[in-house]
């Protein structure tokens, strides 16, 4: 932040002269001795810039590819300045710097060096003026500014916004910081710094005036506010109170802050002014996709806002999805993946749903939702599920303005799998077994999740992270019957870092386990999960060397007469895999994104190594933890709605050792536990395509 403020102060900062046809192009622009500012801070402060990745690696740049930027040589001495003063206003006032250019007849080769010399450093931080406060330690701790540090002008004026900020936000709104001009120590090269603080008097809050308002009443929004009439002024509160009047969804602008036309400096509250703009009281939405896992797929929804007052928010909305997988032509071309799921993709899934929510729910912070739905839902190859029901959420925005929900959900509805995950999950066998399994029962659950986003662009972010937790608990005790008992918790983090202008290195790590009470069915015990609260792992988003949903445990299963009497298989092309996922989940990610030397403002490419692996704990069937690792490459081209994906990634690994099952006319036996299905492609590499980055 302090190099960006530094690069605006230092003017002169111009728009690198891309467009020039004359001068040489910059083939190299190195910068050797800044061990203390870095050299992209340094590269932002000067109007000399250097040519794109493949316009200047001697290994490709032969191809006439990338971006060539060229050499000013006006700019070029300016720029020396620049630096020179970027490194003088940074607390080294004997900084010099001299340069080497190379010159062929075509091409530029720069090197700046940088001698830095002994900075100027910080003695001490003094700030007057704070005796009167209880909390003065906290008013001055971890300032942008500290005793040892370089003395970096625009590291002070952060300290003194930073002390005058703390001031606000414990009651002073009339609080100012002045500095005493420095007076710079050269023989022993360091500087006291004096800030001198005047509080002003203390405030309260006073009477808050709302403007803007015509059907939603005042007095919601003055609920809504975090702040009251009779608190004491905390700057931040206004803050606060600005994002719930945004996050309510009745307003297209709101703005809070002191009503200066009647404050006067001395006064003991501080009357506030609210301006707001409504939004549209109803709104009505539509779309219509294709998604590889959905195929063609539309939505539709309608809200009514301040309903009956008191910003009520009624919503309707529906969804379906896998609508080409029986209808040609899509069925041959956009939808012929799905073909392959004859469990969970051969119907319509659709979605129904009617909430109704309520802002400002005991406290500004909260709000609470209210739903009905009806929805069925399946995962590829592995189960199909349908639903009615209604939930009730409590969100609040937290502190640091992160999220955290409470969410109760009662549902009556039934899991459709095939008999053979039903025998590997709980030694359901027989016909009557996989029938009291998949029969229609209630199910209930108590899920609580935080979520922490910081990143600058959700569909691409190139900086910051994300974080998130969820667990979620089905028992009795909320409503559930004993086959939808189970414990879940997945945890998941994401990290962005750029590396130069346009390289970013991305990360990830999830994680996740679930627990089941043992339960007995027929002559059979085991932990059973339902099957759509398992893991399951592989496909375009996180494992990308293997197909959805195939990384991890497998069983097999074939007729009875595709057996020989010794229990060997006739035919292998006649044995069916299925996925049973597992009760365990471990995923790591690292892509690397970088610039395309061919319509760099669309395409990028991407070098990734995918990690991962499922497996069952505890039990008969249980499973090694095994970590797969498949590594590739991919295209990303972007688009309005986020960058298109193409990943090959190279897997040579084949299906795992799992349980063969024989099908009778209606039950299944197992014939045995070490079978293993050979693939017998050569090609060792998985195709993904998909819409969004995978992480």
């Amino acid at each position: 932040m302090f190099w960006i403020l530094a690069v605006v102060a230092v003017g002169g900062v111009t728009e690198p002269l891309r467009a020039q046809d004359a001068g040489l192009v910059i083939r190299r622009l190195d910068f050797e001795g800044n061990a203390s500012i870095d050299a992209l801070a340094l590269e932002a402060a000067i109007s000399t810039t250097k040519s794109s990745w493949f316009a200047r690696s001697s290994l490709v740049r032969w191809l006439g590819l990338g971006e060539k930027r060229r050499l000013n040589e006006r700019e070029f001495r300016v720029d020396v300045a620049r630096i020179r003063l970027f490194y003088q206003m940074s607390g080294f006032l004997d900084a010099r710097v001299d340069t080497t250019v190379v010159r062929t007849a075509t091409d530029a080769f720069i090197t700046m060096r940088i001698t830095e010399g002994e900075p100027i450093r910080v003695r001490s931080v003094v700030v007057a003026g704070l005796d009167s406060l209880a909390d003065r330690a906290e008013v001055v701790r971890d300032l942008p500014l500290r005793e040892g540090m370089p003395f970096n002008r625009y590291r002070l004026l952060a300290a003194i916004d930073t002390v005058q900020l703390r001031l606000w936000d414990r009651g002073f709104p009339t609080a100012s910081v002045l500095l005493r001009r420095p007076e710079v120590d050269r023989t022993a090269r360091s500087v006291v710094v004096e800030l001198t603080a005047e509080l002003g008097q203390p405030a309260t809050i006073g009477s808050v005036r709302v403007e803007g308002t015509e059907a939603v009443d005042s007095s919601l929004v003055r609920e809504l506010l975090a702040t009251r009439t009779g608190r004491p002024f905390r700057y931040a509160e206004l803050y606060r109170s600005q994002l719930n009047l945004y996050q309510s969804g009745l307003f297209r602008f709101a703005s809070v802050g002191t009503d200066t036309t009647r404050f006067a400096i001395g006064d003991q509250t501080v009357p506030l002014l609210v301006r707001v703009q409504e939004g549209p009281l109803h709104r009505a939405r539509a779309g219509l996709g294709i998604a590889t896992n959905d195929c063609i797929r539309a939505a539709a929804g309608w809200t009514a806002r301040n309903v009956g007052g008191r910003g009520r928010q009624v919503d309707f909305s529906g969804q379906v999805s896998k609508i080409g997988v029986t209808v040609d032509p899509f069925r041959s071309t956009v939808c012929d993946k799905l073909e392959e799921d004859t469990l969970g993709s051969r119907r319509m899934n659709y979605g129904l749903t009617a909430s109704l929510r309520r802002p400002a729910f005991l406290s500004p912070a909260n709000a609470l939702t209210g739903s009905l739905f009806a929805e069925r839902r399946s995962e590829f190859r592995v189960f199909s599920r349908d639903d009615i029901g209604a939930s009730l959420t409590f969100t609040r925005e937290g502190a640091l303005g992160v999220p955290v929900s409470l969410a109760y959900r009662i549902s009556y509805g039934a899991t459709e799998a095939d008999p053979v995950r039903f025998c590997a999950f709980f030694f359901a066998c027989l016909a009557e077994d996989v029938a009291q399994l998949s029969d229609r029962r209630i199910g209930a659950t108590l899920t609580g999740s935080v979520a922490r986003q910081r990143v600058n662009n959700l569909l691409d972010p190139s900086r910051g992270s994300i974080y998130s937790f969820e667990a979620t608990v089905s028992a009795p005790w909320l409503g559930s019957t004993r086959f939808s008992e189970f414990t879940r918790l997945v945890a998941e983090g994401s990290w962005y870092r750029p590396l130069g202008s346009e390289v970013v290195l991305a990360a990830r790590l999830k994680g996740g386990i679930t627990f089941a009470p043992r339960l007995r069915l027929g002559g059979a015990a085991g932990n059973f999960v339902p099957p759509d609260q398992r893991f399951y792992a592989g496909g375009a988003n996180d494992v990308r060397g293997f197909d959805r949903n195939q990384l991890g445990p497998v069983v097999y299963l074939t007729d009875e007469s595709n057996l020989r009497p010794d229990s060997t298989v006739i035919d292998l092309d006649e044995v069916q895999v299925a996925p049973t996922g597992g009760n365990t989940l471990a995923l790591a990610n690292v892509e690397l994104r970088l610039p395309s030397p061919l319509l760099a403002g669309r395409l990028r490419w991407a070098l990734f190594v995918d990690g991962g692996g499922v497996w069952e704990r505890g039990g008969a069937f249980a499973t090694g933890a095994v970590f797969r690792v498949t590594p590739g490459f991919g295209f990303r081209f972007a688009t309005p709605l986020g960058p298109m994906r193409f990943d090959l990634a190279y897997n040579k690994s084949d299906l795992p050792t799992g349980v063969l099952f024989a099908a009778t006319s209606n039950d299944l036996f197992r014939v045995r536990d070490d079978f293993r299905k050979v693939q017998r492609s050569s090609f060792p590499f998985n195709i993904q395509f998909s819409v969004g980055q995978a992480f």
